[in-house]
């Protein structure tokens, strides 16, 4: 695959975006489906536009589907595609209702599991892991291949969800994280994997200008759901490659979200509070707390998602017990920031409110 059939999409995803982004932002003010500062929120910016993921929709769409058009032969886009366009549609009907009349967190669940299993059925799975030593694979049965893929999709997809917390920051996320999958997917090729991540990078690269810091229009749970649902797929086209111990290289490039997240659980279910139930002691929160601005706080987590990302990409090129000495070392060092960064602190702030799996509140600098 040479690079103009990568940066074609990339650059028709981007510019649809861009060009759709201001018109759905009159739209979603026209239909009422705006941000409202309230008790649970912190935001003081009244109105914004929600349904930001409308605009990264279509211009993934387009990007995708000039990418199918310009694609050689070689490459197959039946089954696996439809997978994502369909599982993709599900979530974003969903993030719509959800931005609207904001749902509880069981019907919201039960979407998400569905739309996991639309990937599954079109061939989207976890169903092996590799003995890094003597490179022995092993087979997971039908019943754990569901289990383990289930959960890692709409795991991710929770996980950006919960990452939209700041200007700008999931998009940006979303950009730094996809390209880095893109490109693994380039290294084993997938060619599939390379314009999927090229479409959804390029469409996130059009809208991030109007979602930076002061934001003109918000992802929503629209837009946030979307992006988890793609990152999650985008990774299972990576996972097929060769290397060793091949599921710690997406889950490396997704660490910052992931590990965001499982803190958040743990440290809500130690301290009895709802699984659900917000609070300012995610990430980025306590980074604006010490950067003092939205923009170096999310410039903060961009650097430290880049650097998760490169370590992925390093990852692919190490085998056998170098390879599991490279990942103790990344385990350590990840375990010293996040005790630095005070991530294990388990002093309590007052909850913002109980979410119901509703939208994460935004933070103002």
């Amino acid at each position: 695959m040479d690079l103009v059939s990568v940066l074609i999409p990339f650059g028709v995803g981007a510019g649809t975006s861009a060009l759709l982004t201001p018109v759905v932002a009159r739209l979603a003010r026209a239909a009422g489906v705006v941000d409202r500062p309230g008790p649970r929120k912190v935001s003081t910016r009244p109105d914004i536009p929600l349904l930001g993921g409308m605009a990264v929709l279509v211009g993934f769409g387009v990007a995708l589907a000039t990418a199918a058009l310009l694609a050689p032969p070689s490459v197959v886009f039946r089954g696996h595609i439809e997978g994502v366009v369909i599982g993709a549609l599900v979530l974003v009907a969903l993030g719509a209702y959800d931005d609207r009349v904001e749902l509880g967190a069981g019907p919201k669940f039960a979407v998400q599991i569905a739309a996991a299993a639309i990937a599954v059925s079109y061939g989207y799975r976890l169903d092996h892991i590799t003995d890094p030593v003597s490179r022995t694979i092993f087979w997971l049965p039908t019943w754990a291949m569901w289990l383990a893929t289930l959960v890692w999709v709409v795991g991710v997809t929770n996980a950006m969800n919960l990452m939209d917390g700041l200007d700008g920051l999931a998009t940006g996320v979303g950009i730094i994280i996809g390209s880095t999958l893109s490109y693994v997917c380039w290294q084993s090729g997938q060619p599939l994997g390379v314009l999927l991540g090229a479409s959804l990078v390029g469409a996130l690269v059009g809208f991030l200008p109007f979602n930076f810091h002061p934001a003109k229009i918000f992802l929503g749970d629209t837009g946030a759901l979307l992006l988890g649902y793609v990152l999650a797929l985008l990774a299972l086209e990576g996972y097929r490659q060769a290397s060793v111990l091949p599921f710690v290289v997406p889950l490396l490039a997704l660490g910052v979200p992931i590990l965001d997240t499982a803190l958040s659980v743990v440290r809500r279910i130690r301290k009895r509070a709802g699984i659900f139930s917000a609070d300012r002691q995610h990430m980025h929160h306590r980074l604006l707390e010490t950067e003092g601005s939205q923009r170096s706080a999310v410039l903060s987590v961009y650097f430290l998602t880049a650097c998760f990302c490169v370590i992925a990409v390093s990852y692919t090129e190490l085998q056998g017990w170098v390879a599991l000495a490279f990942l103790l070392a990344v385990v350590l060092l990840t375990v010293r920031l996040l005790r630095n960064l005070g991530a294990f602190d388990l002093e309590s702030r007052q909850p913002l409110a109980e979410a119901g799996g509703g939208r994460p509140a935004r933070e103002e600098s």
